[in-house]
């Protein structure tokens, strides 16, 4: 009984909850991703360079064939094309969790700095501006 109300700790705990919510997360992330470079960024670059699809862009090291019993032997190639869009997916989810984590360090920064004290309070009499370690203010002569 100890270790399963152990695991439950375990389990509920803020950090573990906030991982498991930031992996699902970023696992739909991914999908997205992987679509803008398969079918948004992709397309219109192949087009560009002679109507290359790169997901279909392999180096065949050999050919599909039969085997002497008639069976079919599969062909044997890299596929460099689909590496291709791979890359731009890591590339492009590296760039917005960078802009993700800068902007939170912005905010971070804009948080921590001090509240600035104030140098001056209202004199109670004729409501001026007056330094807050006056006795007496300058301007209509009141004790404070």
């Amino acid at each position: 009984m100890g270790m399963l109300k152990e695991f439950k700790d375990f389990a509920m705990r803020g950090n573990v909850v906030d991982m498991a919510v930031g992996i699902i997360i970023g696992g739909a992330f991914g999908k997205i991703v992987s679509s803008l470079v398969n079918d948004v960024i992709m397309p219109p670059v192949g087009m560009l360079l002679g109507n290359a699809d790169f997901s279909k862009l392999v180096i065949t090291l050999r050919e599909a064939t039969t085997d002497a019993e008639g069976a079919a032997v599969e062909a044997v190639t890299i596929g460099y094309g689909a590496f291709i869009n791979t890359v731009l997916d890591f590339v492009i989810v590296a760039l917005c969790i960078f802009l993700v984590i800068k902007l939170m360090n912005r905010l971070k920064r804009e948080e921590k700095k001090p509240a600035e004290t104030p140098t001056t309070k209202d004199c109670p009499r004729c409501f001026s501006a007056i330094p807050i370690p006056a006795t007496r203010c300058p301007h209509c002569t009141s004790e404070l």
